[in-house]
């Protein structure tokens, strides 16, 4: 990698870059895991199926190596522009334009909706990824019953409560963090960056009601 690449990596304009990508790549992946979890209302069968079809899948030792580089490279690097904001106060994020009175609460609160976040995440993966391990069989195959253990951790009042404030903090980080890419990519016109930002709720909506929408269901009819 020549010189030139790394300073511009290094600058706040390439960081903002390594953000935009690093974000982008996790907005995709929690939409097809909120979809994924939605096979939780077709049956327990359907849903412990999906699962052991993408744990059993070789490739999934690359996807999450891959996804733990770009959550690396967007908690560091956002900590690292938060840390250049604070000496130098530039914006930190492109989406709030200049002629705004203030920064959004949304913008704000970045840093700490991101904090927030990341042990969501690591918590999130200490429960169910390596929590209590059951069994069943579907279609003759031995597999983990991971729906046992969905409803065994959403009949908690406590856990229920805890995961949905933090999926509202993470639709608000989505919300901001969509619009502010595609913004930091260059997709920046006054025809439509309303249309990005409607786009950035309407996206954030979706999928922090598609996954509370499983402990729900399951607190308020399987419970």
């Amino acid at each position: 990698m020549s010189q030139g690449i790394l300073r511009y990596l290094g600058s706040t304009m390439g960081r903002k870059y390594i953000m935009a990508i690093s974000g982008l790549v996790w907005t995709l992946f929690v939409l097809t895991h909120m979809l994924g979890n939605l096979l939780i209302f077709a049956s327990a069968d359907a849903y412990n199926f999906y699962a052991y079809k993408l744990t059993s899948n070789p490739l999934i030792y690359v996807a999450e190596a891959a996804l733990v580089v770009f959550i690396g490279m967007h908690a560091a690097t956002g900590i690292g522009l938060r840390m250049r904001n604070s000496r130098t106060k530039p914006n930190l994020y492109a989406v709030t334009p200049k002629s705004a009175k203030g920064a959004s609460v949304t913008s704000k609160s970045m840093i700490w909706s991101g904090t927030i976040t990341l042990v969501f995440l690591i918590l999130h993966l200490i429960t169910f990824k390596f929590g209590a391990y059951y069994e069943t069989t579907v279609d003759g195959i031995l597999m983990r019953d991971i729906h046992k253990l969905v409803v065994e951790c959403f009949s908690q009042t406590g856990y229920v409560v805890w995961y949905g404030v933090c999926l509202v903090l993470v639709g608000m980080h989505l919300y901001h963090g969509v619009a502010s890419s595609f913004q930091t990519l260059g997709i920046n016109h006054p025809k439509f960056n309303n249309a990005i930002k409607g786009f950035g709720w309407a996206y954030s909506i979706v999928v922090a009601l598609g996954f509370l929408a499983v402990p729900f269901y399951v607190f308020f009819v399987k419970g």
